[in-house]
Formats: structure tokens, sequence, C-alpha cells
């Protein structure tokens, strides 16, 4: 069998580790192959929990975040966040717009509403849908925020869909 091979650490690992240590240190130590994802609404954090990757609804497509992925900030769309624990099991929110920041292997959601992707269905979709439909689209003003309303009901009928092919 062959050896594996042993890293020297850095000058850095080393402060960190032996003359400073501290939560931060010791928490990245503790997510070494793994992302530990935070989704705060205004009312409360409504998940913390760490798994194996991480899939962000950005405003122009899907973002996956593996560990040690490079640190960025980026604009939520509307639609469903997953993540894959260990083991497979996957955990589902519907998320409205809002922002995401990953660094140092945490990803970090911030949003107006977060809600478990099960309890969203076909029927609150569609009453989204016509609720934002039934805005009144007068001024800039008026089409901005009902252009908002339709995309968050649009997020909402990806993710029903998503809920009625896994239950067939």
């Amino acid at each position: 069998m062959a050896p594996t091979p042993v890293t020297e650490p850095t000058v850095q690992s080393a402060i960190e580790h032996a003359l400073m240590p501290s939560i931060a240190t010791e928490l990245a130590d503790s997510l070494k192959g793994q992302v530990r994802c935070v989704v705060v609404t205004p009312e409360r954090a409504v998940f913390d929990g760490v798994g194996e990757f991480v899939v962000l609804p950005m405003f122009d497509g899907e973002l996956g975040v593996l560990p040690g992925r490079s640190p960025l900030i980026g604009r939520l769309g509307a639609g469903e966040l997953r993540i894959r624990m260990a083991g497979g099991a996957v955990t589902r929110f519907y998320v409205e717009p809002g922002f995401a920041q990953v660094r140092g292997n945490v990803v970090t959601v911030l949003t107006a509403k977060a809600v478990k992707a099960a309890d969203v269905t076909a029927a609150t979709a569609e009453q989204a849908a016509a609720t934002a439909e039934a805005l009144p689209s007068g001024n800039a003003v008026e089409r901005a925020n009902k252009d908002r309303a339709r995309e968050r009901a649009q997020g909402m009928k990806k993710v029903a869909a998503r809920n009625a092919a896994a239950a067939v």
C-alpha cells in the first residue's frame, strides 16, 4: 500500500492553529470536506446545517457550491435551494430573491422568505401567479413590483413541479 502523502504546514496555518487558535479556525477544521449552509430571513434563522453540496437559485441560473469554493457574493433568485447531506439525503427550501455569500466553506443565504419545499403546492403557486397578475402596472414602480411578484410565482411553480415529480 502506498504511503499517504503528508502536506507540510504553512507558516500561516501553524500560527492560526498553534499560536492563535480561535473558534473560526476550529470551525474551519471541522468543515473539511463539508459545506455549512445558513438560511436567514428577517424573522429568524430558518436553517443552519452542514452538507456535502449546496445548490443556490441565483437570479441567472443555479450555482453549485462544493467545499473549497472561492469566495463570492451574488444575487439570489426565487427558486429551490438544495443541500445534499451526508448519506445522500437532500434538504430542500423555496427561497425568495435575496443575496448569497460563499466564504470559507460557509454559504450564507439572506432572503425575505424561506419555507420547506414540501410546503409549496401547485395551488399556492397558482394563487401567487394570480395575485401577481392582479397587481396594477400603471407606472414604473408598479411594473417593477409586478415583475418581482411574477418571478416569485415562477419560482414557486418550479418547486411545486419538482414536488409533483418526486411524488410520482
